[in-house]
């Protein structure tokens, strides 16, 4: 066995972020965290890790989840995701806070899984839950929030596509469709595997028009005159409110100004064991996966016993990160202002004015020993500092 090996590789799935990566992560969750607050949402932090019996009402495969064995040989998880957690904690010691809660989060989240491009074992999101308010203004809120959040981060090329589960789930019931196929059926569609969602359909004892209506279930995306077209299709009243739904949320976007940012997609439902209205997810120019997610699920909270209506979103940092260097779009570099360099006799002075800049909250770094000027200056330019200022 390699012991070198055991020692200086990360665990698959795990990466080192160097000091510019560091930054570049630093400088988009205070961003985040800025806006977060500036929308009215407190942030709160989760323990890593949790019971599996609190992440198991979502748990669709559990090898995806990091299991560990805890005290007295209970089971506990890594945390997959963030709106579980935070669903425990809304049930227990928020359980008596005044409604609608707005929090936010910021942390690292971990999935067992291949990696791929803008995804590993672990990974960062950010996100925002709001929860005891079933209005279309929350969700408009939530998805407007995302908007912004990832223009705050610096991408201008993207879109937000909308969909809306409960238009589904009143199409499959118009047809009376029998609930395990519904489940296939939406697992297909959610995976986007069209081919398999239409041999089912194809199997079903429909006319030929009720097949093909079902068939442009997941194909129905367009701007806003899609939602003029939706109501032409075979729906009951559930149906009906559903767009509606959706046509009230997007009058609200309109009014925060983001309207432009938001395509129709009715083939976007994520999680249909999860979601109940709307959901959307938003994806930038060369990448084939969303940036991020989210929408309302009224359900998730009854697991818990406290039930209440919610939504929310997150958002994949290093999808963010990613999506900006395809776009060729740099975060700020990290403002480093003052090296000091001195001679030998003079370190007192020089740690005397690195501490003066510091209280001006200029960043300041004193050199370990003497040297003379032509290797302070060296340094300074070396270590990315604006400039020297050299005692000797």
């Amino acid at each position: 066995m390699n012991s070198e090996k055991l020692i200086l590789e990360t665990p698959y799935g795990t990466r080192d972020l160097l000091p510019g990566d560091a930054a570049e992560m630093r400088h988009m969750e205070n961003t985040l965290s800025d806006l977060f607050r500036s929308w009215g949402y407190d942030e709160v932090i989760t323990p890593t890790i949790e019971h599996l019996e609190t992440l198991a009402p979502r748990i669709l495969e559990e090898n995806s989840l990091f299991m560990l064995l805890g005290n007295k040989n209970k089971l506990l998880a890594l945390r997959n995701e963030m709106t579980t957690p935070i669903a425990r904690l809304v049930s227990t010691r928020l359980k008596d806070a005044p409604v609608p809660l707005k929090l936010s989060y910021i942390c690292n989240v971990f999935r067992m899984e291949q990696t791929q491009m803008g995804r590993q074992c672990e990974f960062h999101q950010a996100g925002v839950e709001l929860m005891g308010s079933e209005t279309p203004a929350s969700d408009a809120e939530i998805i407007s929030l995302a908007i912004e959040s990832v223009l705050r981060c610096g991408i201008k090329d993207f879109q937000i596509h909308l969909g809306q589960v409960a238009f589904l789930d009143a199409m499959l019931a118009y047809y009376a469709i029998e609930e395990s196929l519904c489940r296939a059926l939406k697992s297909a569609i959610e995976r986007h595997d069209i081919v398999l969602m239409d041999q089912m359909i194809d199997t079903l004892p429909l006319s030929i028009e009720d097949q093909e209506n079902l068939k442009k279930l997941p194909l129905l995306n367009g701007r806003e005159d899609l939602l003029k077209r939706l109501y032409d299709f075979p729906l009951n009243s559930q149906g009906r409110s559903a767009v509606d739904n959706l046509a009230e949320i997007y009058a609200l976007i309109k009014s925060y100004g983001y309207g432009d940012y938001v395509r129709f997609d009715l083939g976007i439902i994520r999680d249909f064991n999860y979601y109940t209205g709307m959901v959307f997810e938003g994806y930038s120019v060369g990448l084939g996966f969303p940036l991020c997610g989210g929408g309302r699920y009224d359900r998730l909270l009854t697991d818990y016993g406290h039930p209440q209506p919610a939504t929310g979103f997150a958002l994949g940092m290093e999808r963010i990160l990613l999506a900006l260097n395809r776009q060729g779009i740099q975060i700020p570099p990290v403002v480093k202002d003052v090296y000091i360099g001195y001679a030998d006799d003079f370190i007192k002075n020089a740690i005397k004015r690195a501490m003066e800049l510091r209280r001006e909250g200029k960043s300041a770094e004193l050199g370990m020993q003497g040297q003379s000027r032509e290797e302070a200056e060296l340094s300074c330019k070396r270590r990315g500092y604006s400039r020297l200022e050299y005692f000797g």
